[in-house]
């Protein structure tokens, strides 16, 4: 790898949104660094892409082996890669899970990304380099909304242990940068979407369902509550304002939204709009997928990256449903031609 690249370390790299990063960073003439937790199964379909081409003279995306539990092992990276910026989007992240995994979300998504600031820490005070730090934070922490649009200054209510673990995680950033002038900033991102997001998130899920009952491979879908707003975005344009943080001259904290929001409902609808068929010919209610407390309306003002950033939405939500709705049914119609085939092929994931 060249010297004179900047160099970014990625937590989170194997998911939706570190492949999106990894993939803008390495347009922009990184080497990127990603990683990645040790198990028996490889998890990097995501990446794969971005692996160099054989007739390339070296590879500018490398993986290694880390945990956000283990404070050791992150320091030991960090001080070996020696990266320009860092960008911790590693975490637990489903929010009803959370409810299942409270512990588990805690130790990963908060005290994961404190962990990951001592490592930048420490870095920095046995180097001298001083290394720009993202950490991601959710529009979850907002929950039992006090004001709406949301923006940087409205107070945080967080409704579920994955949003609690979200502020303990961006607390302890603006903490370090207040306290040791680390240059770390926080994006409040609103939720984004795209053909890489997890089949177990109501959107995926949606259009993975989609295309499946359209093809004749899956008869229902089962749903929560179809009454939740959101505020959704397109995953590639969010990286881009992550990556404008960390070029700013001094670090900061910044809302990244549409500002505009619709039911789950209003998704449905337009999915199966554009399969012609009626989503309530197809979709049940299924209580385990109702939270235990909800969070009814989130709502982003990205007006303060708008003016410091330059950053704005590219795609708008009809662009994000024909994306993830066409990609969901060329998936569907090539697992239909291996099933008819006679390949077992697995479905998509279900979350109990």
């Amino acid at each position: 790898m060249a010297a004179d690249r900047k160099k970014a370390l990625i937590s989170g790299i194997t998911g939706q949104d570190g492949s999106c990063l990894a993939e803008l960073l390495l347009a922009k003439g990184y080497d990127v660094h990603g990683l990645v937790r040790r198990a028996s199964t490889f998890s990097t379909d995501r990446i794969d892409h971005l692996y160099r081409d054989p007739h390339e003279q070296e590879a500018r995306l490398r993986l290694h082996y880390a945990d956000l539990a283990d404070a050791s092992g992150l320091e030991r990276i960090v001080r070996q890669i020696e990266p320009d910026e860092g960008y911790n989007l590693g975490a637990q992240s489903h929010v009803r899970v959370s409810f299942d995994q409270p512990i588990y979300t805690a130790d990963i998504t908060a005290a994961g990304a404190l962990k990951m600031l001592e490592a930048v820490r420490g870095f920095r005070d046995a180097t001298g380099r001083k290394l720009r730090y993202y950490q991601a934070s959710s529009s979850e922490m907002y929950g039992q909304v006090v004001e709406t649009p949301q923006t940087e200054t409205t107070p945080f209510h967080p409704r579920s242990p994955y949003a609690v673990a979200k502020v303990y995680a961006h607390w302890a950033t603006v903490s370090y940068r207040e306290s040791y002038g680390l240059h770390a900033s926080c994006g409040i991102l609103f939720n984004h979407e795209s053909p890489r997001r997890g089949e177990t998130f109501v959107t995926r899920k949606i259009t993975r369902a989609a295309g499946r009952i359209r093809h004749g491979l899956q008869k229902k879908l089962y749903l929560g509550n179809l009454d939740a707003r959101r505020d959704w975005g397109f995953a590639g344009d969010y990286v881009e304002a992550m990556w404008r943080m960390l070029q700013m001259d001094e670090p900061d904290d910044y809302v990244i939204a549409t500002g505009r929001t619709h039911s789950v409902r209003s998704f449905l609808e337009k999915v199966f709009a554009r399969i012609d068929m009626d989503y309530r010919d197809v979709v049940e209610i299924d209580p385990r997928y109702m939270r235990p407390a909800e969070v009814d309306l989130l709502l982003g003002d990205a007006s303060k990256a708008a003016g410091a950033l330059g950053w704005e939405p590219k795609v708008d939500l009809e662009g994000l449903v024909d994306m993830m709705t066409q990609y969901d049914l060329e998936l569907a119609v090539r697992e239909k031609t291996l099933r008819d085939a006679g390949h077992e092929v697995l479905g998509p994931m279900r979350h109990d």
